[in-house]
């Protein structure tokens, strides 16, 4: 496998650690592409049907042609198709065309992909710098060469089988009275549910690793309380450690100099949640497990599961920044401000926050060098989330702890999940939640999903029942809404029996869901697939980007418009479409190869399952771990006796996810849908 893989250097790249597989360095031109002579530009002519794969999270649909992205850790909440990056930065891509072949630009800053955008016809990668790795590899297909990037790069994380149920959060439920009222409004309404997480309200002035004894007194207790009732309780943690005096984490940063620096060799001083914060330098390797092992403070309270988030970094200002605006803007008083000047003065204001200009001036400390953040800016929320991960095979060797992070770089999908940030409660979100799932998978990142009705603006019924049906599939399930929005939790909605039923179907394919997840892991395979990927040389379905290939044998289509009675749907082969009221109400409808307009209310979903396979079906549950696995039952139709096997997770032994594995053999029943009758292998 490793011998279609070619690597090329140049100059003295920074390691990023993410291969995991020693590659023999190449020589020679590369094959295909054409690089600059001082090796910063990396072109190649596309085909005029080239379709460009990759690039993980990333606005637009799953063929990235036409644009001009960056691979850049960036905050910005305004997720519209204009963007150039999100917060993760993943610099991969598949070229599918009369040449076929991947191209990984292993460089932990700045990576821009223009991809047709500059001229139609040209691919142009640019880097900062000429130090880098460069990987190329070949296959006959884009899915051959997904499996080989993804033996590449290592196995992916395994999340614990409790975080595939149901999750809700917001910012903020302030107390944990409000917490519990959160967990009562679930249960008393017969939602199934396993995690309610707690935002950056729950701390002492926003302070990583404190608990506010105003807000949630006796914590162990309510933690306690929490595992009791199956509730799993989800702490965030922030990127930056608050300064003030007396506040253990910073004093010990500070004085082992564990914080990112200035030009100056001084602490780094910016601002995020809590006002002034020093940033941890997660590239020092003493600095990182230093961090790591703060997480046990929350871990022996009974939490066993966290998000990292704000660690880009995020900043929203930098003292030296600041003091230059405000003497700035200062500038403008008692003046006629015209339209030039209210936009300078504007830029000013705006220009603040997560500025390239801040980035300049923070230095890390990488094996006793000081390299500026400029250089590394990709992998810092990828190293703050090792760092934690690292330390819970020391803190809690037996617990599988859930860990996701909002900033990314390939190769922290070893280690952690994603999620998509911070969303926003549009209809086109929805479709671009679909699109970014497989590209994530292309680039090993299977735990992970967005936040369901939105994470800003507020949420109408009908957008959380249409998202809701599309987040039922997603590994990561979590509601999540911002501060000033509506009260979005699902119970809330009038149509609450739908909202229910919806939920419960969740927990019913749970069997499926989980299996396939871990078959993909095994495999270093995608678990959300474009039809393009298993329907190679259908034209028409390599032109479908809003259905899906969900594990091995089902297809997904959500309804992803407002006021829609349906969809259209592109049935690539013979397949059985289930239309699920509930986990107990659905009924089959046979179609073949074709284009069909398919009727989908706003209170069913429906999904098609291939032919000659089956998906397991369960009993639902208030939570995962109460589901009943004698209660299984297989749906589809088949016309030869089938094996399917179901994983369920075992257990953990040092910090290693074990699972077990039962093979269904199912024997077809005349014209049946429904197979409750099987043996066990």
């Amino acid at each position: 496998m490793y011998d279609s893989i070619k690597k090329y250097r140049f100059g003295k790249p920074i390691q990023t650690n993410a291969v995991t597989y020693e590659i023999a360095l190449s020589t020679g031109e590369p094959d295909y592409i054409q690089i600059s002579e001082n090796k910063k530009t990396i072109e190649y002519k596309m085909g005029r049907n080239d379709k460009i794969y990759g690039l993980g999270e990333a606005v637009r649909g799953i063929n990235k042609r036409g644009w001009i992205y960056e691979s850049y850790c960036n905050d910005d909440p305004l997720h519209t198709e204009t963007k150039r990056s999100l917060y993760g930065a993943h610099p991969f891509i598949i070229v599918d065309g009369e040449n076929v072949f991947g191209l990984f630009t292993d460089y932990p800053d700045k990576v821009v992909f223009d991809i047709g955008y500059t001229d139609i016809d040209t691919i142009s990668v640019t880097v900062g710098s000429p130090d880098y790795d460069l990987y190329i590899i070949f296959g006959d297909t884009p899915y051959d060469i997904v499996k080989a990037f993804r033996k590449l790069i290592g196995k992916s994380y395994t999340a614990p089988f409790w975080s595939f149920g149901f999750q809700q959060s917001r910012w903020s439920y302030y107390t944990s009275k409000d917490v519990q009222s959160v967990i009562d409004g679930y249960r008393d309404n017969d939602f199934p549910i396993d995690a309610v997480y707690l935002d950056i309200d729950y701390m002492e002035s926003f302070k990583d690793f404190t608990v506010s004894e105003e807000r949630f007194p006796e914590f162990d207790s309510f933690v306690k309380e929490a595992v009791q009732q199956n509730i799993h309780l989800v702490p965030i943690i922030d990127a930056g450690v608050k300064i003030e005096d007396g506040y253990t984490i910073y004093d010990e940063g500070k004085e082992k100099g564990y914080f990112c620096k200035d030009d100056k060799g001084k602490d780094f001083v910016a601002a995020v949640w809590p006002g002034k914060v020093c940033f941890p330098d997660f590239l020092n390797d003493s600095a990182a497990a230093w961090f790591g092992s703060k997480y046990k403070y929350l871990i022996d309270k009974g939490i066993d599961g966290f998000w990292n988030d704000m660690n880009e970094p995020a900043i929203f200002y930098s003292e030296n920044r600041l003091e230059k605006a405000l003497c700035k803007i200062s500038s403008y008083k008692g003046k006629n401000i015209g339209i030039y000047d209210f936009f300078g003065l504007k830029d000013t204001v705006l220009g603040l926050s997560n500025s390239g200009e801040d980035y300049s001036a923070m230095y890390h400390n990488i094996n006793g060098e000081s390299v500026c953040h400029d250089r590394v800016h990709n992998l810092y929320g990828y190293k703050m989330t090792t760092s934690a991960s690292n330390a819970f095979k020391e803190i809690a060797p037996d617990k599988n702890i859930l860990l996701f992070s909002r900033a990314s770089y390939i190769g922290m999908h070893r280690y952690s999940g994603i999620w998509m940030g911070d969303n926003q409660s549009w209809w086109s979100h929805i479709k671009l939640n679909l699109q970014m799932l497989p590209s994530l998978n292309m680039c090993g990142f299977l735990y992970s999903g967005a936040d369901l009705t939105g994470f800003g603006d507020n949420c109408t019924e009908e957008l959380a029942l249409r998202w809701l049906a599309l987040g039922i599939f997603t590994p990561l399930m979590r509601n999540h809404s911002a501060l000033g929005t509506r009260d979005q939790e699902y119970y809330r909605f009038k149509n609450t029996e739908v909202f229910r039923n919806i939920l419960k179907l969740r927990y019913a394919l749970i069997p499926y869901i989980y299996s396939e997840f871990m078959k993909a892991v095994e495999n270093d395979d995608m678990l959300f697939k474009p039809l393009a990927f298993v329907y190679r040389g259908d034209k028409l379905a390599e032109a479908v980007e809003d259905q899906l290939i969900f594990g091995d044998n089902m297809m997904i289509a959500p309804v992803y418009e407002p006021n829609a009675l349906g969809r259209y749907v592109y049935i690539p082969e013979d397949m059985c479409a289930v239309r699920f009221r509930s986990e107990t109400d659905f009924t089959f409808t046979d179609y073949t190869k074709g284009h069909y307009f398919v009727e989908i209310p706003c209170d069913e979903v429906v999904v098609f399952i291939r032919k000659n396979t089956l998906i397991p079906l369960i009993s639902s549950a208030p939570s995962t771990a109460q589901l009943d696995y004698s209660t299984m039952k297989f749906i589809g139709k088949i016309t030869a006796p089938y094996v399917y096997t179901v994983i369920k997770e075992k257990g953990i032994l040092n910090g290693i996810s074990h699972t077990e594995k039962t093979n269904y053999r199912i024997i077809p029943d005349n014209d049946t849908c429904v197979y409750n009758n099987y043996t066990i292998e």
